[in-house]
């Protein structure tokens, strides 16, 4: 039997929540918390499997999720937000906790995610762990261009305005094998292969001046 702690300050939400457990025969809520302190008091009391915790609930929040994972190291911690930002996500589960869910899920899937974060697993609902990993590609891809000098950046801009390197020494005053040189270095830095990802690259970037 998988023994939860409701924390939400929300009583409808709770009961909802309440009515959907009793629908199952493994789920069972053994105490409902309205605040982070009554949630560490009561669970000081009780032995629970999880936490169903909501982020904005009075001294809840990611502090809340870390002082749960310091204070009980094996219990997991099962965020139902509202909040839907990746940031939020992302600092949640770096906080400690064992999954993350939005309340706009439909039931199924929250039954899912309770079952196998009881279990010692992780859940992120399928698109929620879409946006994260492309927020990561994208942020990895963004301090690349850092790594670029003055002049390179120069030249990758003129790359993707679709001049050649012929074009650019001319421009520039400089030689074809300066220019080609550069040009090197940029592919490297940014981890390009030919001007067509370049192209992809700036462009997906937003690096237009």
């Amino acid at each position: 039997m998988i023994s939860i702690i409701l924390a939400d300050d929300h009583a409808i939400m709770r009961g909802g929540l309440k009515q959907l457990f009793t629908l199952t025969e493994d789920i069972v809520v053994a105490a409902e918390a309205q605040t982070g302190q009554e949630l560490l008091d009561l669970l000081q009391e009780i032995d629970i499997k999880l936490v169903l915790l909501d982020l904005t609930m009075p001294g809840g929040g990611i502090d809340l999720i870390s002082q749960l994972r310091t204070l009980y190291v094996d219990l997991p911690v099962l965020v139902l937000s509202m909040h839907n930002e990746l940031q939020t996500i992302s600092r949640s589960l770096k906080a400690g906790a064992s999954g993350y869910l939005t309340k706009d899920n439909d039931p199924e899937t929250l039954l899912l995610a309770i079952r196998k974060v009881a279990n010692g697993g992780r859940y992120i609902d399928p698109k929620t762990a879409e946006k994260l990993v492309f927020e990561s590609d994208n942020s990895q891809q963004k301090s690349l261009y850092e790594k670029l000098s003055v002049r390179e950046m120069q030249i990758l801009q003129l790359l993707a305005s679709g001049k050649s390197v012929n074009e650019i020494g001319h421009e520039l005053a400089i030689s074809n094998k300066t220019v080609s040189t550069h040009k090197a270095r940029l592919f490297e830095k940014l981890e390009l292969n030919n001007n067509a990802e370049l192209i992809r690259y700036y462009d997906a970037q937003d690096l237009k001046q």
